[in-house]
């Protein structure tokens, strides 16, 4: 965990200790840099190999899923975007997507929920930071995925019921910036996420800055956290092996008493020196280091009672409080277990929105390995975006959430300030009247048509 006099001068937002960690690692490099020279009309664009391994660029370069002349096609289309924020200037080829929304993506979070419930039951209040932070850094390993999600359409949703006795509805609010927003609750605490995605298109590699707000509210306490996480890269976009790093520090922050977790996502240095690992602390409202904490956010991560100068008191041991369960083997999409779960329509609820992701026919057909079908549908859902975003102007209309309201906040991030939406209520009072029915109890969720328009029925 570093030496004395690194741990000491931590504090409450990461100084000398995390510093020492970046410095160490910067100085021998972030994993092995090799520069496309040989590859006529790709000079100077780098390819980075996490295995950190002595291969010739050109044979590294050739190692990704594109075929040479799908390469040659998105690169001529995207050179000229190198240095712009990319997240809603162009339309992408299915071939790097997956099939699951970002909606989908958003309610991966949600599979180690039971941590969040012993946050809530925890009386100690470090261990109970701990257990959240841990939370947080279990959804890492389902953001190392390196296919891309859908878009969500604007006024998509995404539902997830009884996961944890966890409710949880997601909706796309915005589309130009792209937006969405998710409310989770159960009996232990409350979920809310305003989320905004900037990047930086960079050649092979591009750099995502999370922009949102995340509230946590546990309810025994009733004490709110907020969230503050790491920037990501996707590295190898069209030459190479895709892969994503997360370099960067993750503050916890609990806003009723001040007490915070830092914990330092370490780069992939040389031969994947560094590659997943998590080290930080808890600390007291006073800014001293109370708890360390230690893994890696694909394996697990554990805990241990620590000095003021971040040493382990004497007597005590590591305790794990998270361990990643397996994932199938091979999978071609990289899924989690939980990740099938969420795309499946076995576990769609009664009542199914017909604006889930779930019935997207560009997703489905994806799934089905339908390729030109997706790329087709894909097409035809964005004209239809089109088409309604005109019929809105043309009247002077502007669209409005149906699960969530705009407020007045305007929320710094330290990648821009965001506007945020909270979560209205009419979700639980429409799953309460779907529960009570008996009227959709048979129904087949797979012939529900997609349709997350606000006039459906004024533009087919």
């Amino acid at each position: 965990m570093g030496s004395k006099e690194d741990q000491s001068s931590a504090g409450g937002g990461g100084g000398g200790f995390f510093s020492s960690i970046a410095a160490g690692v910067r100085s021998w490099g972030t994993a092995v840099h090799k520069s496309v020279n040989g590859l006529v009309g790709y000079e100077g664009l780098e390819v980075i190999n996490p295995e950190g391994g002595n291969e010739d660029a050109e044979a590294e370069a050739l190692r990704g899923r594109w075929k040479q002349e799908d390469r040659d096609s998105y690169w001529k289309m995207m050179h000229k975007y190198i240095g712009a924020d990319v997240t809603s200037l162009v339309t992408l080829p299915v071939i790097i997507f997956e099939p699951m929304s970002m909606l989908q993506r958003m309610a991966e979070i949600l599979e180690y929920s039971e941590l969040l419930n012993k946050a809530d039951e925890c009386d100690d209040p470090y261990m109970r930071l701990a257990y959240a932070a841990s939370w947080f850094v279990s959804n890492y390993y389902a953001l190392q995925r390196t296919w891309k999600p859908f878009n969500p359409i604007l006024g998509e949703t995404f539902e997830v019921i009884n996961h944890c006795g966890v409710t949880f509805i997601a909706e796309q609010v915005s589309h130009h910036p792209p937006m969405s927003v998710g409310h989770g609750e159960n009996e232990h605490f409350t979920y809310d996420i305003t989320s905004k995605l900037k990047t930086k298109f960079l050649g092979n590699s591009v750099d995502v800055y999370p922009v949102g707000r995340t509230r946590l509210v546990l309810k025994k306490s009733g004490h709110a956290f907020d969230l503050v996480p790491p920037p990501t890269k996707v590295n190898n976009l069209i030459f190479g092996r895709t892969w994503v790093d997360s370099p960067g520090e993750l503050v916890l922050t609990n806003l009723t008493t001040g007490e915070k977790a830092v914990l330092y996502f370490h780069p992939c240095g040389w031969f994947g020196q560094g590659r997943f690992e998590v080290d930080g602390y808890v600390y007291s409202s006073e800014e001293e280091p109370k708890v360390l904490m230690t893994g890696k956010f694909n394996e697990s991560m554990s805990c241990q009672p620590c000095d003021l100068e971040g040493e382990p008191l004497p007597g005590t041991e590591l305790k794990e409080l998270w361990r990643c369960l397996p994932s199938p083997a091979n999978d071609k999409y990289q899924y989690t277990h939980f990740a099938h779960k969420l795309n499946s329509f076995d576990t769609a609820p009664k009542g199914l929105l017909p604006s889930d992701s779930r019935l997207r026919p560009d997703r489905f057909a994806l799934e089905k390995g339908d390729m030109s079908k997706s790329g087709s549908e894909k097409s035809r859902l964005e004209e239809k975006q089109r088409a309604e975003k005109r019929m809105r102007e043309a009247r002077n209309d502007k669209f409005t959430p149906r699960w969530f309201n705009l407020t007045e906040d305007i929320t710094p991030t330290p990648w821009g300030d965001l506007e945020v939406y909270e979560f209205n209520g009419k979700y639980t009072e429409h799953r309460a009247q779907i529960e009570s029915s008996t009227a959709l109890t048979d129904a087949d969720p797979t012939a529900i048509e997609f349709s997350p328009w606000q006039y459906p029925d004024e533009f087919e």
